[in-house]
């Protein structure tokens, strides 16, 4: 290939390039090789679930993994080419692997060799309680495993020694069974269509099937055969059927194919289905069925199934109106034509307005044939049939007539189709309200109005009708008004409603009665509703009858008054018309509710009047010319008086001056005089104004004295009035109420003190007393800042001002709703302080030195548990509480919070407890502190800053200890110095000490067996010290004790109590160990227990040898068992104890152990037999071991040759006395045959296990 380099010939690909490039060899068995581990990855989760396939699944990879990696090496395919060693390393992981996963090799911690844990094989009890000798070791046991049982080793496996089954089976009798679910067969009317008859068969593959067929109606009796072909192609072409029907909805006859799907579903291991397949009606007769060997099935009867036509239902084309009318006494005939074979039954339902109902008519066949109905359903031959259906019509709205189902005579059900619904299966009728008509708006009493010259309009309504029915036709007759019957005729005419509309107008233009004489719709005809009569009444023009009358008073005429009687409909409207003078005319109208009514026409002002009615208005005629009489009239109106914005007594505020302006409105003719009266709180004054030309004019009202000084409320009144001819005219009017306002502010304080103390973070209310009306605005200021002023808004006299600093506050100036005010000079400044917080500070009596880096009191040191404490005062309002940080140093160079306290004191000199219960450096500081005033509970935010807490710090420092780091018993021999030695290297002789080094230990060793106590005192420089006394000698066997005395360190704080279970340990002096054998037994199994008995002081190590190789095995109690997992000769060689001290050589202390025993049934395989009834089956039994043997078989119920959980035990025997290594047997009956357990000359396997661990021999 271009690019690459040549290679040498032997090592060019066994593929040439020319046929296959080397990528493409690559990708393709690679590719394989995926696809490969894809499979076993099956065959594991397979191997799971049927645990008895391991070994084929075993021998299977093994051989296909060792196949593809050989085939690798031999293609040298470039970059997949391998070295030989690589290749054999590959090889040997792959079928570690599988090893793995198939359950040939089985990860356990425990190594060849432990005497502790063993792999016991199954038979012997398996106890892990009881120490065992180790297995015998051989290289096939790690190598046999992963073959599987390609090469075959004697190993201790769960089944090493009882192999093999043998298993009996009797040939199963082959059934077959015609339509085994008794189901209905039809052909549907389509063509082409057929139906699937099933067989279900039994134990059997069939290969031929024969059967008879007689079509319906016909004596003919046709005879079919179908071999294995023909079955095959129908049982294809029906799943080819079952997978279109899932992908789609075919209609209602594949119910049948998805009864047989269920129905595959549930059958057993041994039973299958083969279906026959049938396109014309008839009867069915199955006569045999065969297999491969010729061998007919059992016929399971009944074996004989009729194919009919499938029912049918459809209406006959006879035509049927769709639209009636409500209350026809006469109903609907339909007719359906049924075709099937009798008796038929049919479902139907009715739905009106979408309420469903469903009928169900049985029994439907043809009573006048010939034949009777049994002879009929015994032929089964289909009948066409006409059923009648008579229908009544008692509800409105749609009506709608389905079939639903048919059922023939042989049970088969056929479901109309709903999907494609027509008038073949369906039909649907309307029934329509009978509409109804009536006047809207008009009837007897009820007239309609016309107007002279117009048109009235007069509506017709159609009530209760169906949109289906319209348009409608009305049937109107109409007669004229008595007297006008020579001028105008009579008519009747018919009016049609439009379309989405069921109201009809007519513009009735002359007086007369409108009468409804019927009403038609496109179906139904209708009726007529009350009002059915409408009269149309002529209105006639309004008039009026006016009479003048002239008004006199003083000065003379004033004014007219007209009296109007009016004729028509009220309420009326009377036009009229004034002039003044030269001035223009105007127009003015005036509205009366009833037929009679008074106008009065006073001016204001004098002059010559002209009045004229112009045109009167009624409910039906707007502005009727009016030739009404006219007046004219000079006319001097009397002189009035009133406050300008009258209409209810005024009020109004007076801010400052000593008179008050009011504006007054005067009427008549000028010039005029004026009389008023000022009403003060005790005085009224009178006041004439004279000569006053214009209206309106002010009058300058003087503010009564006391009022003016003082403030308050004061009235005017007008009095009279006189015009230029000198009448005069009393006035009654409401006055003008003038408040004259001057309002103060000030600050106010009982007993003149203006001064208040709170707590810091609450305000206060200043209380301010107001003069005027508010609300009112008050400007005041702080007096530390002078220059930021600040705005109150103030509703009440008695209101407050909300302050929160402390400081002097100043009122400043004060307006009202309507003036400004004046602040009174005394009274103008509050001043408000604060309660101050509480503090705490050292008793100076305290010992501590100042530190002004950290502003710290560091106190002298002191021991670890020593009571301490300073003395603090505090200053506030009792009781205290104070809430402090305690914190030491950290690693990191910086200080950790241990904890915030709270504590309370009720003195302000107070004692602080110092915590001394841990060592180190501890920091004490104030955060918080609350009194009375300040309770920490409510200001649990006002934390002391930084710079002002109260610190103070104190070393404290650790108190010696000294305990032994366990509490192990230490082994030394007689005659042993106390020394550092591995006796004591598993920390038994370990001080641990506590506190600043060096450190002065004393110690005591009592000897128990001599009374005597040895005392000593060392000095230690570090913190842990191994006992180490070589002036000591253990002179006397037995218990001694070790107790430290004391200890001290080198800051002279006293001792920590020292632990009592840690102040001292025991030394246990010994001498030499030594063993003995429980019994004198001198042949012992494989599985046995030993039992020695021990001397000396645990835990012992032994020493024993097998078939000449050593081993060691530690004990802890006496006596000693040991379990027997070797065969040979077992000898005991030593014993020691106590860390493998004082050991003694041990030399007549030996016996022998043998294997145990074994059994295989047909040489250790799996066999299956299969036999006849009448054969018998030989069963071979081997055994392995010495003569004689007695051993136990047993017969289970058969397992299947996939695996399987084993059957239930029908039968148990014991065989004993045999000598020979084989042994067989004869059976004709059915079971699989197994041996449960063998013995021996010696041993018995598998071992009985009743709790007594040896076995007692005599």
């Amino acid at each position: 290939m271009p690019g690459e380099s040549t290679s040498p010939p032997g090592e060019q690909p066994l593929i040439p390039e020319r046929l296959l490039d080397v990528p493409s060899q690559r990708l393709y068995y690679l590719s394989l090789g995926l696809l490969l581990q894809a499979i076993k990855a099956f065959d594991v989760l397979q191997n799971i679930f049927a645990s008895d396939t391991t070994t084929y699944y075993g021998r299977k990879w093994l051989i296909v993994d060792f196949a593809y990696i050989a085939t690798l090496s031999q293609l040298r395919i470039p970059r997949l080419k391998y070295s030989r060693a690589v290749v054999l390393l590959q090889i040997l992981s792959i079928w570690f692997l599988d090893g793995m996963l198939f359950g040939g090799i089985s990860l356990n911690l425990g190594l060849v060799g432990s005497s502790e844990i063993s792999n016991v094989p199954s038979g012997i009890p398996n106890r892990p309680d009881i120490p065992s000798t180790p297995e015998p070791f051989r290289l096939s046991d790690i190598f046999a495993p992963l073959t599987f049982g390609l090469f075959s080793f004697d190993t201790n496996s769960k089944d090493a020694r009882l192999l093999g089954q043998h298993t009996v089976r009797m040939s199963p009798i082959s059934t077959a069974h015609f339509n085994p679910h008794f189901q209905t067969f039809c052909l549907p009317p389509v063509s082409p269509a057929h139906v699937l008859v099933p067989i279900l068969v039994n134990n059997t593959i069939p290969t031929n099937v024969r059967y008879s067929f007689v079509p319906l109606g016909s004596g003919r009796v046709e005879y079919l055969e179908l071999g294995a072909k023909e079955l095959k192609a129908i049982e294809q072409a029906r799943v080819e059927g079952l997978q279109v029907v899932r992908s789609k909805d075919v209609g209602e006859y594949d119910d049948e194919d998805d009864e047989e799907t269920d129905t595959g579903a549930r059958l057993q291991k041994t039973q299958s289905l083969v279906h026959l397949r049938f396109s014309k009606p008839g009867t069915i007769r199955l006569d045999r069925v065969l297999d491969s060997s010729n061998v007919a099935a059992r016929l399971v009867h009944p074996v004989e199934v009729t194919v009919v036509p499938c029912p049918t239902a459809q209406y006959t084309d006879d035509i049927v109106q769709d639209i009636h009318c409500a209350g026809e006494t006469s109903g609907v005939d339909l007719t359906i034509d049924i075709r099937g074979v009798p008796p038929l039954s049919l479902q139907w339902s009715k739905d009106v307005n979408g309420k469903k109902e469903y009928f169900l008519v049985e029994g439907i066949e043809d009573s006048g044939h010939s034949h009777t109905a049994q002879e009929v359903a015994r032929a089964r031959i289909p009948q066409k049939l006409k059923v009648p259906l008579s229908l009544s019509l008692d509800a409105l709205g749609k009506h709608t007539y389905n079939l639903e189902s048919v059922i023939d005579g042989m049970g088969n059900v056929v479901q109309l189709n709903d999907e494609y619904r027509d008038a073949k299966i369906t039909r649907s009728l309307s029934v329509l309200r009978r509409p109804s008509v009536s006047f809207k708006a008009c009837g007897p009493g009820h007239p309609t109005s016309l107007l002279i010259g117009s048109e009235a309009p007069v509506a017709l309504t159609v009530s209760n009708a169906d949109p289906v029915d319209g348009p409608w036709d009305i049937d109107v007759r109409f007669e004229p008004a008595s007297g006008d019957g020579k001028r105008i005729k009579p008519w009747d005419k018919i009016i049609q409603t439009q379309e989405n509309n069921n109201d009809v107008v007519l513009k009735a233009g002359v007086p007369g009665e409108y009468v409804v004489t019927g009403i038609r719709g496109k179906y139904c005809d209708g009726d007529v509703l009350a009002p059915e009569t409408c009269k149309v009444v002529e209105k006639a023009m309004p008039t009026a009858e006016i009479e003048w009358k002239r008004i006199h008073e003083c000065s003379g005429d004033t004014g007219v008054s007209a009296s109007l009687v009016m004729h028509g409909t009220p309420p009326f409207q009377v036009y009229y018309r004034t002039q003044r003078d030269a001035e223009p005319p105007r127009d003015l109208f005036k509205t009366f509710t009833s037929s009679r009514g008074e106008l009065t026409l006073q001016p204001e002002n004098s002059g010559h009047y002209y009045y004229t009615f112009v045109q009167l208005s009624d409910a039906y005629y707007k502005k009727v010319a009016l030739d009404g009489p006219s007046i004219d009239q000079i006319v001097h109106p009397l002189a009035a008086a009133d406050f300008v914005g009258g209409r209810g007594k005024r009020v109004m505020s007076s801010c400052e001056g000593v008179t008050v302006g009011i504006e007054v409105d005067l009427r008549g003719t000028p010039p005029w005089n004026l009389e008023l009266q000022v009403v003060g709180p005790r005085s009224t004054d009178a006041l004439t104004i004279t000569d006053i030309k214009a209206s309106p004019t002010r009058i300058l009202v003087p503010i009564p004295s006391v009022i003016d000084k003082e403030g308050g409320t004061f009235d005017v009144e007008l009095v009279s009035v006189v015009d230029s001819y000198g009448c005069r005219r009393s006035i009654s009017v409401p006055g003008v109420s003038v408040n004259v306002r001057r309002p103060t502010v000030k600050f106010y304080g009982k007993h003149g003190q203006r001064d208040i103390t709170i707590l810091e973070d609450d305000g206060a209310d200043l209380p301010l007393r107001l003069t005027g009306d508010g609300p009112w605005k008050v400007k005041y200021r702080h007096m530390s800042n002078p220059d930021r002023l600040f705005t109150a808004a103030l509703k009440s006299p008695n209101d407050y001002i909300h302050v929160t600093q402390k400081g002097v506050y100043e009122i400043l100036e004060v307006t009202d709703s309507q003036c400004p005010g004046s602040v009174i000079e005394s009274e103008n400044t509050y001043t408000v302080d604060w309660v101050p917080r509480p503090s705490a500070r050292l008793d100076p009596a305290t010992v501590c030195t100042f530190e002004p880096y950290n502003r710290s009191h560091i106190l002298p040191p002191i021991c670890k548990g020593q009571d301490a404490h300073v003395d603090l005062e505090l200053t506030g309002r009792p009781p205290f509480q104070i809430m402090y940080n305690i914190a030491r140093n950290d690693e990191a160079g910086g200080t950790i919070v241990l904890d915030q306290p709270t504590f309370s004191s009720i003195q302000p000199h107070t004692r602080f407890q110092l915590h001394t219960s841990i060592i180190g450096r501890k920091y004490y500081e104030v955060k918080q502190i609350g009194d009375s005033a300040y309770p920490l509970a409510k200001h649990k935010n006002a934390v002391i800053p930084r710079s002002d807490r109260l610190l103070f710090e104190q070393e404290v420092m650790a108190r010696p200890s000294a305990k032994f780091k366990n509490d192990n018993r230490i082994l030394f021999c007689l005659n042993d110095a106390l020394t550092s030695r591995e006796a004591i290297s598993n920390d038994g002789g370990v001080i641990q000490l506590d506190g600043t080094p060096p450190f002065q230990l004393a110690l005591s060793i009592r000897n128990l067996a001599a009374s005597q106590v040895h005392k000593e005192t060392i000095e230690v420089h570090d913190r842990t010290w191994i006992l180490d006394l070589p002036s000591y000698h253990f002179t006397s066997i037995g218990p001694h004790q070790i107790t430290i005395e004391s200890v001290q360190d080198s800051s002279h704080c006293e001792q920590k109590e020292l632990h009592p279970l840690h102040r001292s340990i025991w030394v246990d002096v010994a001498e030499s160990a030594a063993i003995t054998p429980v019994d004198k037994r001198v042949d012992f199994c494989v599985g046995d227990v030993a039992q020695f008995q021990l001397e000396g002081t645990p835990p012992w190590s032994i020493g024993y040898r097998i078939n000449g190789k050593s081993y060691t095995q530690e004990a802890k109690k006496s006596p000693f068992s040991l379990m027997h997992q070797q065969a040979g000769e077992f000898t005991v060689t030593s014993v020691s104890q106590q860390q493998k001290l004082c050991k003694a050589t041990v030399t007549d202390l030996q016996f022998s152990v043998h294997p145990l025993p074994a059994a295989q049934v047909g040489h250790g395989k799996r066999i299956f037999q299969d036999i006849h009834e009448g054969d018998q089956a030989e069963i071979v039994f081997t055994l392995i071991g010495e003569p004689p043997f007695t051993f136990t078989y047993q017969r289970a119920e058969p397992i299947p040759k996939k695996g399987g959980k084993p059957g239930k035990v029908l039968e148990t025997h014991t065989v004993s006395g045999v000598t020979t290594h084989e042994y067989s047997i004869f059976s004709a009956l059915e079971g699989t045959w197994t041996v449960t357990s063998i013995s021996d000359r010696y041993c018995r396997y598998p071992t009985q296990s009743d709790g007594v661990v040896e076995k007692i021999r005599h």
